[in-house]
């Protein structure tokens, strides 16, 4: 059944069209990724949706009943009450559960006034009232959803500790996850995420790709996170020059469906231009003749002209930016050296006895959970910090380039260009201008005030300054973050090129298998303050790490550090062992099955949208077996995680 759908909606704001008779549909159980570059409308569809904007033409059907819940990209942080504590945020996301447990105190109260009277029938009716309403919070949930949401902050990044902290007290990213968290224990019929990854650490990733995985009801996500959108989503609306395609599949079959529709009918294309070119020049040839039967054969060429159907090429995505990193000198082959570093706020260790030394040409990247450091490391390596032991030593003839996620570089008041000229005044307006081209800012945008910038584009600034740099070792703290994924792949290969040795933060996992040669994981509860990832299959990096990162942690487990003897009997390992044994097999099963359930699903997915698109009765049919194979899916995936 249709949860949502769209029909020709069409919004501008003054003279710029931002979306053009955008349509689509989503059934109950879609979840549906919205890609496409910065700029292209995908927040405002959104907004769209939700009521927040109201467009110029088009509607916006909801199906009878449907909840809608959304993450903003960047929630405004005064909407949520700061007088509350984290976790009692949470608990206001189930507020017919509260209210229940009010009723239920007040017939408790109630019962006890009525015991002092020895109001015989009414303690009887009150005991019935209490009964009903006490069976009917457990039926609800109401004895576990407190635990629930914990488990969820939990999931999301937060310590115990920050559960009971007061909204007011939060950053901004914390917030974020708070606001998601919030989001998710509504658990609406029609959930819409607008890049809800940005503030997630690997493990609260992992997380929520599970969850949405099994979300029974409609989601909708925003995301360039491409990794993120392949684990989490089964159909793609990708939103071009203002319109939209919903095709089938993830990200991945998406782009890979559109790149063979293109290539076929650019195929396609050519051959009818040949054609084409044949009856025009037979045209000109009959009309040289000039005799009367050939007037009569162009009259017939040029009506088989008209006739033709012409095949139009496959529409092109927005420009995205182009860039390449070159190094001036190369550096010495001990690029950094970390001795004992440790760094404190206000007393309390946030890096402690950290010892790494970085190579030349390496590629590492700096993992950890949220509030393990990352950040204030580069800073520490970029000397925007002074650490509070131990030392962190460079070698000869290292030039630094940082990129700061916060872009904390930019002078607000400062146009695009003149940010541009204080940067680099020995520079020509000519090289500034084709600079900021490449990063899409053109002759009216470079006039912005900084103040005024989304994230993208203060992303896209900040990158411009770094590429007129000559350097050799590049410190990056979440470069992805407000990109579009065009412009993510662009500076994947501009680094992948770069000759230099470049260390780097980030949580996107396709990022880091394209970038990474070793991994560092900050962890605190390392002996070293780190665990130490090289790596040796660079081209899928991040899975290598996950392999080697479960292994280590394995063999870290008190359970098998301790000896088996004294334990339990021989028997009863040898018990153990064979359950373990069963259950990876099941999993081994589990996991075959639902490979062949995907394959499947997508042969219906694409019958749906090609052969059976007209033929309404074989259409009922794939719905009737899509239904099945997601439940089983469903199923299956509860069994995998």
């Amino acid at each position: 059944m249709i949860a949502i759908s769209t029909q020709d909606i069409s919004l501008s704001f003054g003279a710029e069209s931002v979306l053009k008779d955008v349509t689509f549909a989503a059934n109950d159980g879609d979840r549906i990724g919205i890609i496409g570059v910065n700029g292209v409308g995908k927040t405002s569809l959104f907004r769209v949706i939700s009521g927040e904007y109201t467009p110029d033409s088009g509607a916006v059907y909801i199906q009878k009943g449907h909840t809608v819940g959304i993450l903003e990209q960047n929630p405004d942080h005064t909407k949520l009450p700061s007088e509350l504590t984290c976790l009692e945020y949470m608990y206001t996301a189930h507020a017919e559960l509260l209210a229940l447990e009010e009723r239920i105190s007040a017939t408790e109260a109630e019962l006890a006034r009525a015991a002092e009277t020895s109001d015989t029938e009414r303690i009887n009716s009150l005991t019935e009232r209490l009964r009903g309403e006490t069976a009917r919070l457990e039926r609800e949930g109401g004895l576990e959803f407190r635990s629930r949401c914990r488990g969820m902050l939990l999931r999301l990044g937060f310590s115990e500790e920050m559960t009971e902290r007061r909204i007011s007290t939060l950053s901004g990213g914390q917030y974020t996850r708070l606001a998601l968290a919030r989001l998710l224990a509504t658990e609406p019929d029609i959930l819409m995420l607008d890049e809800p990854t940005n503030h997630l650490d690997i493990d609260a990733l992992a997380w929520l790709e599970g969850y949405l995985s099994t979300y029974r009801k409609t989601v909708l996500i925003i995301s360039h996170d491409r990794y993120f959108l392949d684990r989490t989503t089964d159909k793609t609306l990708w939103l071009m020059n203002g319109t939209a395609r919903l095709w089938p599949g993830s990200y991945s079959a998406c782009r890979e469906a559109q790149a063979k529709e293109a290539a076929s009918l650019e195929h396609r294309y050519r051959e009818q231009q040949k054609e084409i070119a044949k009856i025009q020049a037979n045209i000109e040839f009959q009309r040289r003749c000039g005799r009367e039967h050939n007037f009569v054969t162009i009259r017939s060429k040029e009506k088989q002209l008209a006739r033709m159907e012409k095949i139009e090429l496959a529409p092109r995505e927005g420009r995205t930016i182009r860039m390449s990193f070159s190094a001036e000198s190369e550096s010495a082959g001990d690029v950094m050296e970390a001795r004992s570093l440790s760094f404190s706020y206000g007393g309390e260790p946030l890096i402690k006895n950290l010892s790494f030394l970085i190579k030349r040409g390496e590629r590492v990247m700096f993992l950890g959970p949220n509030g393990s450091g990352k950040s204030t490391l580069m800073k520490l390596m970029n000397s925007r910090l002074l650490p509070t032991e131990g030392s962190l030593l460079l070698g000869y003839n290292i030039k630094i380039g940082y990129y700061d996620q916060e872009n904390r570089g930019l002078t607000e008041s400062n146009t695009v260009f003149e940010e541009m000229r204080s940067e680099y005044p020995d520079k020509t307006d000519l090289e500034l201008r084709s600079t900021l081209a490449l990063f899409l800012f053109g002759a009216d945008d470079i006039d912005k005030r900084i103040s005024t910038l989304s994230g993208g584009e203060r992303a896209r600034l900040t990158l411009s300054k770094l590429i007129l740099k000559k350097v050799n070792l590049l410190i990056m703290d979440e470069p992805t973050n407000h990109l579009d994924i065009g412009s993510c792949e662009a500076l994947e290969n501009a680094l992948t090129a770069f000759p230099g040795t470049i260390i780097a933060v980030s949580h996107d996992r396709y990022f880091i298998n394209r970038i990474a040669t070793r991994i560092i994981e900050l962890s605190k509860e390392s002996e070293r303050g780190m665990l130490d990832y090289r790596l040796e299959e660079y081209d899928d990096a991040f899975e290598v790490y996950m392999r080697l990162r479960e292994r280590i942690r394995g063999e870290a487990t008190p359970e098998e550090r301790k000896p088996a003897v004294g334990r339990q009997s021989y028997e009863e390992q040898k018990k153990r062992n064979a359950e373990r044994r069963g259950e990876e097999r099941r999993l081994e099963r589990a996991m075959k099955r639902i490979a062949e359930l995907e394959g499947k699903l997508e042969e219906l997915e694409s019958e749906l949208f090609g052969e059976a698109a007209t033929d309404y009765v074989r259409a009922a049919e794939i719905e009737e077996e899509k239904g099945k194979i997601e439940e089983e899916l469903l199923e299956l995936y509860e069994l995998a995680l």
